[in-house]
């Protein structure tokens, strides 16, 4: 193997060329990957996995999985998008994101084929090469289980080619529907996609998600196991995250919300029906719980600050009952991505606020700020707008009164901005 040290200092340039990679698209489809992947030796076939869908909640149920498994002793290696400031987040095992040099040498190796079957124009897309590189990298490194989220859908996303241990698929919420469908039903068909002959799945959905996932099962022949929402209990709800009740237990996860109690419960469903829960992840649960980290996740910063990257209109419900119960009125700086549900979130969330500041986050996807600022308006009627994240975050610290928090929400792009505007440069 050529030495990784060989790649030092080309990260830069690996990272142009994945960027790149954007401006084929999004291509929804298994032919890409698949032949790429075969290419490489279809490294993903080497190491146990476990495949996360859904439209809310699947990247905390991920960190939630990885965390316990940590703890159990495996070798895990979790891949999820997007990320926050760094696309070294995406790729971990064990909680360390791949360094700079790795993500060049494997960036490199993953080119080489991407490269070759641009020239018998087939062209790879962002998240195909980067779903290929994650597989390559856990695979090389011998992870002994790795904890795939789903980009987008499920049965045409690039990660659809493993064969996992269970499958997950969180809460489904309408999103994406350019590409997924204009009704929950049609998504949850995309999500169930994911479901595979002899591998249990496990949700926590209700009608009218649950019947498709019910039916794609039943004709695939996997077992699937429902959650009941009612199973789980939140006995306390705090900055640091839910104490809940379930099936017996009383565990402590540290991701802020009620929403991250459910999301635990399914999670520990899926354990459960690894052939090896008894004797090695069971009694470690409580210190996987007590111990997983997911940022941005109505993340307090300090000083005041707390971000979230909630984007659809089922996770403003949950993030504004979450403020509500926790904190309390917030000053709100709120901005979007074109493709969602304004008026919706936007009513959720000035519910909570005490005053709010409209922005647009610097992406060319950004929804304008005149459009976010007249919708937000009619549900709060004294809302300023302010051109830029970190002028809004400004504008809203001048504006908030002794103890009060600021809520910086609306996507990943919000929470990126602001991260850079308090000097942080990692997670």
């Amino acid at each position: 193997m050529i030495p990784v040290k060989m790649f030092a200092g080309n990260v830069e340039k690996q990272l142009k060329w994945l960027y790149g990679l954007q401006s084929n698209g999004i291509k929804l489809g298994l032919r890409n990957i698949e032949h790429l992947l075969r290419r490489m030796g279809n490294p993903q076939n080497n190491f146990r996995t476990i495949h996360v869908a859904g439209s809310d909640g699947k990247g905390s149920t991920c960190a939630i999985l990885a965390s316990v498994l940590r703890q159990a002793g495996y070798k895990v290696g979790l891949f999820t998008s997007p990320h926050v400031l760094r696309f070294n987040e995406r790729i971990s095992i064990d909680g360390e994101d791949i360094t700079d040099e790795d993500l060049a040498f494997f960036a490199s190796r993953v080119r080489h084929f991407v490269d070759d079957m641009r020239e018998s124009e087939i062209n790879c897309t962002f998240f195909e090469v980067t779903t290929a590189m994650a597989f390559d990298y856990f695979n090389r490194k011998e992870v002994d289980i790795a904890v795939i989220e789903v980009g987008m859908g499920g049965r045409f996303d690039a990660t659809n080619v493993i064969v996992p241990d269970v499958s997950v698929i969180n809460n489904i919420s309408l999103e994406h529907m350019d590409y997924l469908g204009d009704t929950i039903g049609k998504i949850a068909f995309e999500k169930a996609g994911i479901i595979k002959a002899g591998v249990p799945v496990v949700t926590m959905n209700p009608e009218p998600a649950l019947g498709v996932i019910r039916q794609v099962a039943g004709e695939v022949g996997a077992d699937l196991t429902v959650v009941d929402p009612a199973d789980v209990e939140v006995v306390s709800n705090g900055p640091t995250g839910p104490t809940f009740a379930f099936r017996g237990v009383e565990p402590v996860v540290t991701i802020p919300g009620r929403n991250e109690a459910r999301n635990a419960a399914v999670a520990l469903t899926a354990l459960s029906l690894l052939p090896d829960y008894r004797e090695r992840i069971e009694p470690v649960l409580d210190r996987g719980l007590s111990s997983v980290r997911w940022p941005c996740r109505l993340e307090d910063l300090g000083n005041g600050y707390i971000v979230d990257v909630t984007h659809t209109n089922a996770g403003s419900v949950g993030l504004a009952a979450d403020v509500a119960e926790i904190y309390g009125k917030v000053v709100l700086v709120f901005g979007l991505l074109d493709d969602k549900d304004v008026e919706d979130i936007s009513r959720n969330l000035a519910g909570v606020a005490s005053k709010v500041v409209v922005t647009s986050p610097a992406c060319p996807r950004a929804k304008p700020i005149d459009e976010t600022f007249a919708v937000m308006s009619r549900h709060f009627p004294g809302a300023e707008k302010v051109e830029g994240v970190a002028r809004a975050i400004e504008r809203a610290n001048e504006l908030r009164s002794e103890g009060e928090k600021v809520l910086i929400a609306g996507s990943f792009y919000m929470a990126e901005e602001a991260l850079r505007w308090m000097g942080r440069t990692s997670l």
